[in-house]
């Protein structure tokens, strides 16, 4: 390239010369000749201090102090170790960007700078430039070499011996990946970082959603920047809307900031899209509630605070990304899938499950273009949920299993936004088979069984539809047999009776699903102490599967069998002995005598000729039975077991005390032998065994062995588990057997508040604790106070069960007799509830 010379003449006088010519007057004081490339620009004298390469971008209107803003300021960790480098990290919108603008602006204006570097770091060559343009202003560098004149800002940062101190702010807004810091990363000659150098001078701040360990470490202080509080967020609202002549009630604006999760973004413009359209603050959470609504079309026109990004597309491009890391091609489903459960905590069992692995499977084969391979590993699973983790659009804890993913509920919204009808379904039906899968068959983590019914309600109101086609989907029963299991009868029926409409609504009302949910509403009426709707549910039951299904139809057989139960307990011995007498017949002639279905009918006609009030009998058929179950099941089988307890509990009855003790003695051995120490059904025959232990005469060791299960169930059970609880009142119902009536009355009543908010008042386990406590307070000698709580009892009785219910007309008769008498028989009014 041909050259030119430029020649600059100082200290000289006034003179004139023609083109090309160099004149002076006077005494010559410096010549100085540079040889310049021709086209180049002559080079300019560095910028003078304090200097901006870069726009900070303008404050949010309505910005928040929040806590982030003080930790950013800090100039110390709390060892006292100079922070040099702070790294904002989180999910899109939660303000990282405003936050960094707001640190950068204020040491700008406090005069702590010399220079403040800003650049917007969503890809390498963003950075490179942005450094180059400092480089140019700052340290003379060629602007026509874009790479070499970073590397001379780079090296201008670092601090030098006798240089005059250069106070600098570098900021990297939104960091898309860490990987774009090294330039050149596999060519070792000439691989360098885009990181400024360490300086006790300098300071960086970075801005990222990323949550790789390349970004964090030594000498780098990682701020995790979250949501808004509540506080905050209507303070945001407020501001935002009264700033325009908007007054919204403050109810609907605190309801609205929780319905969008307190994302900060989504609150700016929902703000923007009210004062845009006049819609009130209801009218915008109406449209956020309807599913047929999607998140663009809540966006307003114009975003407010020069946002680039509309709420529905904030996290497209972070989906993107996630999907392209290893294990590539699964972030995406695994996304699809947490889009539909609970946005609070998610099982990684659940998301790990073999359905959710073939979900991921099947999706990562239709959208590759490459063969893929049929399986995804459990191994693969996590690392997706890793990937989704470290662009921040979940956040994954593996140390809480039961919990280990949480997702905020606008990042499921917009998920599910861009499914179509079919994906959707696909996934939730995934889903729905993964809870199930989940799901143990005996629920002894009880905060692993609530996590599992939350998200199966999640599931629910997001993809309703799709667990009716083609049928209920087992998850449904599932739901609502774990809340029964956990005492929650009066959920659990509402539960039932909206799965009834649903499914008389979308399957027909005689379509098989719909008559089994109706038989699980009954019976759960039943559990929760109203057997005569149970009854009355029964029959008309009974009718449509008789006109249906015939009736010799096994799901008609048992729907007769739990009719005849339902008469037991609604006070109809008889009734409930005859119905029992027919069914086995029938049964006999349609599934054979060995039929299991038909061994369970002579159990339960066994068991209402007992409770009847003949003892001997129901002893007789079920030692008869468990000769049957034994040749035809086998000695260890569940059933078995079963009728060994109830064979042991009816010689009881019929007055062998003792004998029973020795029996289920016997059973608890085998029962350990097979299912092991911990087993609910071994807790049960140790709950039994002591029952029968204290009513053979040894109050005292039926005591101590109540206070060992509560024990051992506490540990495995949880505290608040149905059996725990009828436990504590066995416990203190033997304590008082063996002499220590106010202990018993004292224990009763810590036992209430944990039955009432368990099992809810109307519980028949609740009604018999507030029973067994009057009886104590009446034998401790509080006679006032029993006649209260008698009178209390029955009043809440007569509401949930009826006036003439049995147990209701038993507290009415035992109420009478203390009202009339000084002294009453000890025991009369005692409800028994050993089970």
């Amino acid at each position: 390239m041909p050259e030119a010379a430029a020649v600059r003449v100082s200290g000289t006088g006034n003179a004139t010369g023609s083109e090309g010519a160099v004149v002076n007057t006077g005494y010559i004081h410096r010549v100085s000749i540079e040889t310049l490339t021709v086209g180049q620009r002559p080079l300019r004298e560095p910028a003078s201090w304090p200097h901006q390469v870069g726009v900070i971008p303008s404050p949010a209107r309505s910005f928040q102090s929040r806590g982030e803003v003080g930790r950013l300021r800090s100039a110390v960790e709390g060892g006292g170790t100079a922070v040099l480098s702070q790294v904002l990290t989180g999910m899109g919108g939660v303000g990282k960007t405003q936050l960094a603008a707001d640190y950068a602006r204020a040491a700008w204006d406090d005069g702590g700078l010399d220079v403040l570097v800003w650049v917007t770091a969503s890809a390498q060559s963003p950075v490179v430039s942005g450094y180059a343009q400092a480089g140019v202003a700052l340290c003379r560098a060629d602007p026509e070499d874009t790479e070499q004149a970073a590397k001379q800002f780079l090296a201008w940062l670092a601090p030098k011996p006798g240089q005059r101190p250069c106070r600098w702010l570098v900021v990297l807004d939104d960091v898309a990946d860490p990987g774009d810091l090294i330039v050149h990363p596999d060519d070792p000659a000439n691989r360098y970082s885009l990181w400024p150098p360490a300086s006790p001078h300098g300071r960086t701040l970075i801005t990222t959603r990323r949550r790789d360990a390349a970004l964090f470490g030594e000498g780098r202080r990682r701020i995790e920047v979250g949501l808004f509080t509540p506080d905050e967020s209507v303070a945001y609202l407020t501001a935002s809307l009264t700033a325009h002549g908007r007054i919204e009630p403050a109810d609907q604006l605190t309801a609205l900031a929780r319905d969008l999760g307190h994302l900060p973004l989504a609150l700016a413009q929902a703000a923007a899209y009210l004062v845009d359209s006049g819609e009130t603050a209801a009218a915008y959470r109406d449209l956020l509630a309807d599913r047929a609504t999607k998140l663009d079309h809540l966006t307003p026109d114009a975003l407010p605070d020069e946002q680039a990004t509309a709420l529905a597309a904030a996290w497209s491009l972070s989906i993107d990304r996630a999907d392209t890391l290893r294990p590539a091609g699964l972030a995406r489903p695994m996304l699809h899938l947490a889009a539909l459960l609970d946005a609070n905590g998610i099982p990684q069992d659940v998301l790990t499950s073999q359905s959710a692995r073939n979900h991921l499977a099947a999706h990562r084969r239709a959208t590759s273009p490459a063969p893929q391979p049929d399986t995804v590993s459990p191994a693969d699973a996590v690392r997706a949920l890793r990937a989704l983790d470290r662009l921040s659009l979940i956040d994954h804890q593996p140390d809480t299993p039961h919990q280990a993913v949480r997702v905020h509920q606008l990042i499921q919204r917009a998920t599910r936004d861009t499914l179509t009808p079919h994906q959707h379904d696909q996934a939730a039906l995934t889903a729905a088979d993964a809870l199930t899968a989940a799901w143990p068959e005996i629920e002894r983590d009880t905060d692993l069984a609530q996590t599992l019914r939350t998200n199966t309600e999640a599931l629910t109101r997001h993809a309703q539809d799709a667990l009716y086609r083609p049928d209920a989907h087992a998850v449904l029963y599932r739901l609502g047999h774990s809340l029964s299991d956990s005492g929650q009868v009066t959920v659990a029926i509402d539960h039932f009776q909206h799965l009834a409409d649903t499914a008389s609504s979308r399957l027909g009302p005689d379509h098989p699903d719909t008559l089994t949910i109706r038989g699980n509403l009954a019976t759960m009426l039943g559990d929760a102490g109203d057997a005569a709707g149970a009854v009355q549910a029964f029959t008309d039951l009974l009718e449509s599967m008789v006109r249906v299904l015939g009736e010799d139809h096994p799901n008609t057989l048992t729907a007769r069998g739990n009719l005849a139960t339902m008469l037991g307990d609604a006070g109809d011995a008889a009734g409930a002995v005859q119905a029992f007498t027919d069914l086995l017949e029938s049964m006999v002639r349609v599934l054979g005598e060995d039929h299991p279905n038909t061994l369970t009918a002579r159990g339960n006609l066994a068991t209402v000729l007992g409770e009847a009030g003949d003892a001997a009998s129901a002893a007789t058929a079920f030692g008869g039975l468990l000769e049957s179950m034994v040749r035809v099941l086998g000695e260890d089988h569940p059933n078995t077991f079963t009728a060994r307890g109830n064979l042991a509990t009816w010689r009881g009855e019929a007055g062998d005390a003792a004998g029973a003790v020795q029996a289920f003695t016997g059973l608890l051995e085998s029962v350990v032998r097979v299912l092991g120490e911990d087993h609910p059904n071994t807790l049960t025959t140790r709950n039994n065994l002591a029952t029968w232990r204290g009513r053979s005469g040894d109050a005292a060791g039926a005591a101590q062995a109540f206070t060992d299960l509560l024990a051992d169930q506490v540990r495995v059970l949880g505290e608040d588990h149905p059996a725990t609880l009828t436990t504590r009142n066995n416990l203190a119902a033997w304590r008082g057997r063996s002499g220590d009536a106010a202990g018993a009355a004292q224990a009763l009543t810590g036992l209430l508040e944990p039955m009432m908010r368990v099992l809810g008042e109307g519980h028949p386990n609740t009604f018999t604790a507030r029973n067994n406590l009057a009886v104590w307070r009446r034998r401790s000698g509080d006679a006032a106070g029993a006649a209260q709580a008698f009178t209390d009892l029955l009043e809440s009785m007569v509401r949930v069960l009826g006036e003439d219910h049995p147990q209701v007309r038993i507290v009415r008769r035992n109420l009478d007799h203390w009202r009339t008498e000084a002294e009453r028989t000890p025991g009369a009014s005692s409800i028994d509830t050993s089970t």
